[in-house]
């Protein structure tokens, strides 16, 4: 069986998902799913194009007319299919429920093609709150359209608890890791002057970086012998960069609390280890969310990082390593950190071991590749 692994966008260097997704491509291949990657590729003088693997499959050309084309064609996609004898389409969900996204899962279905749709967040509706007006037009065309588009879909992949999303069924894994691709810490460093925090992500405010800052504000109210460092890496589309400067000129926390901007590669590795613990997501509260398998909290523990987060996570909420904060906008309390941290005897090497089992991406999209055998399976007997 062949697959294909299908997204609207591109790639950045500095992207946690685009890690993430090269890494689904390769489990699927050791899973005895050989799949390409369909995307798209701006060019730097603009071009736009649709990939699959290194193969251009559409030029759109540039500007305007190459921005609508890209949204309403999909019919290369489906000839490509057709002529490489692909078996498994997964798609990775963008917000993007249309007709024209329903015409080319019927016309896959009609091809006989397995289909498994990726949502990577749901419930999705709560990140909208506090969207543009274009992003909340968006969400609202896909409203519309996405119940009718699941219609086409074998399985909806999630990393939630739900057994049906859109009324179809669910296959349900956790985001995995790519550990070939992930040093480990080489040790814990003495902190008992000194403990250094490290959030890493593309920052929305569900992650909740306000409350570590908060939290070091209280800390930081009387004076303190050991010292709480926060560097912050990442960017984002929204004011809380803004709102996060302005927080840590008010509170005097220059000297604490660093924004250091996007990293990757070496320069990402260098982050990971001069930190000692991780600050994961600390406010899925505020769009709704409950339980949630985020990359990040994987990521610390393949490093063999202790990390603090909020939501549930059935993975980590019983890892001796974790730290449980509440699921409220409360700043975080740096003292509980401390002893938190303090009381963690794993050295990194036992916190990476503690995963290496369950959480590769081979596991995980095991899972899904049996899922779709067992559909064919069913679609045989039932002939």
């Amino acid at each position: 069986m062949k697959g294909l692994f299908v997204v609207f966008h591109g790639f950045s260097a500095f992207s946690g998902i685009s890690k993430k997704i090269f890494a689904q491509c390769e489990a699927l291949g050791r899973c005895g799913v050989p799949t390409e990657l369909c995307h798209l590729e701006i060019a730097p003088d603009g071009t736009q194009r649709r990939m699959a693997g290194e193969r251009v499959i559409r030029n759109f050309g540039c500007g305007l007319r190459a921005k609508v084309l890209k949204r309403l064609s999909l019919g290369e996609v489906t000839r490509y299919v057709r002529d490489e004898g692909i078996r498994l389409v997964y798609i990775r969900h963008d917000l993007n429920a249309n007709p024209v996204l329903i015409l080319w899962l019927r016309r896959l279905q009609r091809l006989g093609v397995r289909t498994a749709l990726e949502i990577p967040t749901y419930p999705y509706d709560g990140e909208f709150s506090r969207a543009s007006w274009k992003a909340r037009a968006r969400l609202f065309a896909d409203k519309l359209f996405r119940r009718r588009m699941a219609r086409y879909i074998d399985r909806i992949v999630t990393f939630s608890d739900e057994e049906t999303i859109f009324g179809r069924p669910t296959v349900r894994i956790s985001n995995g890791i790519d550990f070939a691709s992930i040093p480990v810490k080489r040790e814990r460093r003495d902190t008992t002057r000194e403990l250094h925090l490290l959030a890493v992500a593309n920052i929305h405010y569900w992650h909740g970086f306000d409350r570590v800052i908060e939290g070091l504000r209280r800390y930081y109210s009387t004076p303190r012998e050991r010292i709480v460092r926060l560097r912050i890496a990442g960017d984002s589309r929204d004011a809380l960069l803004n709102d996060y400067r302005r927080r840590i000129a008010e509170y005097g926390l220059a000297e604490y609390v660093s924004l250091i901007g996007t990293r990757s590669g070496a320069a990402l590795d260098a982050e990971f280890a001069w930190c000692d613990m991780g600050i994961a997501s600390l406010g899925r509260h505020r769009n709704g969310i409950t339980r949630i398998k985020t990359l990040k909290n994987r990521e610390y523990a393949a490093r063999g990082i202790p990390f603090v987060y909020s939501e549930q996570d059935a993975d980590f909420d019983d890892m001796p390593y974790v730290m449980k904060a509440p699921a409220d906008d409360t700043p975080l309390d740096i003292e509980a950190l401390l002893r938190f941290y303090d009381a963690v005897e794993m050295p990194p090497a036992a916190i990476r071991a503690s995963i290496e089992g369950s959480l590769s991406w081979e596991r995980q999209m095991a899972r899904v590749v049996e899922a779709m055998e067992e559909l064919n399976e069913t679609q045989t007997k039932n002939r």
